[in-house]
């Protein structure tokens, strides 16, 4: 068996580095060159939500050969309040020029069917309203409304609808109540019909398929608590997270650029791209990355005997996994090594920040930011001396919170693996030198392999 090399090591408080964008991330690059430097990496995991509302009537394969739109993109910004999380709102209002234009239009058409019924006298016939579909909602949706808007959104072109919400809360009330919270999210993550079957002639009768792509801002304390009852049950796993550490106290305030008509110019031909894009596709390049990224995961599940990691890991592999589909799409559909640079460092990047705000949670442990940072998965391999005995391990295990009984299978796996050799004469385990100069967590590789 081939030994595996990670390029990231999630189990460091150090969040990792981003690799260069070059050929194949142009638009990237072009939606960062108006952004504080500060802001760069956390803010690349929001763009492809906002990006993917923008194509309809396209899916693309995955390697599990079932096929996937681009709806259902969901990314929650985290950082502390004053960390520069409103410059989303910034590139969200950049990117969606065209969405507000489509939206006043609709409007008008409401505007002007109110105005018809209340010219009406209560004998006569009322107008029927007419069909509508916003695709930039208000963040202050009600349930109703955002049931509403899927239905219009279906019935005129199987439109994604896209929400930035600036703080977390406001999930609630578009989803009907924090109860709603995990069902609505689910369905929205996995294309699934929202089952808004009503009763009453004046409620919302309906069941279309929920097309939408969110984005989230919240501080740290806010999304611990709003997730804290979600993290078992598919819901957490389903969104992508981007934490923003708190720097130290420089004392400099970021600078943010402007976004002039050249910058809108050729956003705007980066945009078309996306809306052009129909039919069905299959990308190969990306396939075999994403089948090579679950096998990045088991090692690293492996190395960390977490089985929560690794349960989360899957969906943060399909989200990476569609952002790179629409790289894709914006490099006249046109695979680089670049692209897959990045799809790779948006997975790590989403388990290390969910790691870094949740780990203690999912550990019940307890209620802190910096105890879930002391909490992350960790390499067992790399906290055991050189050679060492079963002994250790299950002591180091047990120190850990995990089961002493547990030990003897991680051994078989590790030496499965090919990490570790067995002395029968000594009763030692010897760390092999494939491990030492080349795994997770022992030796951080810069390069892509």
């Amino acid at each position: 068996m081939n030994k595996t090399k990670l390029k990231y090591d999630i189990t460091k408080n150090a969040a990792p580095k981003m690799p260069k964008l070059g050929k194949g991330t142009e638009c990237v690059q072009l939606l960062l060159s108006q952004v504080s430097k500060d802001m760069h990496e956390p803010l690349v995991p929001m763009l492809f939500p906002i990006l993917g509302a923008q194509v309809s009537g396209t899916e693309f394969q995955y390697p599990d050969l079932s096929w996937k739109e681009s709806c259902g993109m969901m990314a929650n910004l985290v950082a502390d309040s004053g960390c520069n999380k409103g410059q989303l709102g910034n590139l969200v209002e950049a990117i969606c020029r065209n969405f507000r234009e489509h939206d006043e239009k609709e409007l008008e058409k409401l505007v002007e069917w109110q105005k018809q019924i209340k010219s009406k006298s209560a004998n006569k016939e009322k107008p029927v309203r007419p069909d509508v579909s916003f695709w930039f909602p208000p963040a202050d949706v009600t349930n109703a409304a955002f049931i509403l808007n899927a239905m219009g959104c279906e019935n005129l072109g199987e439109r994604t609808q896209y929400l930035n919400l600036p703080e977390v809360e406001m999930a609630d009330r578009m989803c009907g109540g924090h109860k709603q919270i995990s069902q609505m999210l689910r369905n929205i993550y996995d294309r699934q019909r929202s089952g808004a079957l009503r009763a009453t002639a004046d409620g919302v009768t309906g069941n279309p398929v929920l097309r939408a792509n969110l984005t989230i801002s919240s501080t740290p304390y806010a999304a611990r608590k709003f997730y804290k009852n979600e993290l078992f049950n598919g819901t957490f796993g389903r969104m992508v997270f981007s934490y923003k550490a708190r720097m130290g106290r420089d004392g400099r305030i970021p600078r943010q650029g402007k976004y002039d008509e050249a910058f809108y110019k050729k956003l705007d031909e980066y945009i078309v791209k996306l809306s052009i894009c129909k039919g069905r596709f299959i990308i190969k390049p990306l396939n075999k990355l994403t089948d090579q990224l679950a096998q990045d995961m088991a090692t690293l599940a492996d190395l960390t005997d977490d089985d929560v990691f690794w349960d989360i890991s899957k969906r943060s592999i399909v989200s990476a996994w569609k952002a790179g589909c629409l790289l894709w799409v914006l490099n006249n559909q046109t695979w680089t090594k670049s692209i897959g640079e990045l799809v790779e460092w948006l997975v790590y990047h989403d388990l290390w920040s969910k790691a870094q705000l949740f780990a203690d949670l999912l550990n019940q442990d307890a209620d802190s930011v910096s105890e879930a940072q002391r909490r992350g998965p960790k390499n067992l391999l790399d906290d055991l001396p050189n050679p060492f005995n079963e002994a250790q391990l299950e002591a180091l295990r047990i120190s850990q919170g995990k089961t002493k009984e547990g030990t003897k299978n991680q051994l078989y796996k590790w030496v499965y693996r090919k990490f570790i050799t067995y002395c029968n004469q000594t009763g030692l385990y010897t760390k092999t030198q494939e491990y030492l100069t080349g795994s997770p967590g022992a030796k951080v590789k810069s390069e892509m392999k």
